[in-house]
């Protein structure tokens, strides 16, 4: 087992995370909450690998055989199916803002403040 996919995904998610950090723009921080995100599907790949291991389908397979690990599999799916719809709606919440307040610079937002 080597480690390289959970380094791989710590990297991508701090590049999210410093992206959404520095960001002085709403669209720029949804895309980089998406990236932030995605890191997730190389963890739960690099969760379900199996070196030598083949497709979860067994009809013809013999009982003793390396498979890859299927709910992982549908959990790295779900989370895209999520992560897509989470993105459309935080987009489609960044177009509401820019025509209620003319602006997408959360700065500039001074009727939100509290």
């Amino acid at each position: 087992m080597t480690v390289l996919p959970y380094l791989i995904a710590g990297w991508i998610f701090l590049i999210g995370v410093y992206g959404l950090v520095t960001s002085r723009n709403l669209i720029h921080a949804v895309g980089c909450l998406a990236v932030a995100q995605s890191s997730t599907y190389v963890l739960l790949l690099g969760v379900g690998y199996r070196r030598g291991g083949t497709a979860p389908v067994f009809g013809d397979a013999p009982t003793d055989s390396r498979v890859v690990d299927p709910v992982v599999q549908a959990l790295a799916l779900t989370d895209i199916v999520v992560g897509a719809t989470v993105t459309a709606l935080l987009l489609a919440l960044v177009v509401q803002l820019r025509k209620r307040h003319g602006t997408v610079d959360p700065d500039a937002l001074s009727e939100l403040k509290g």
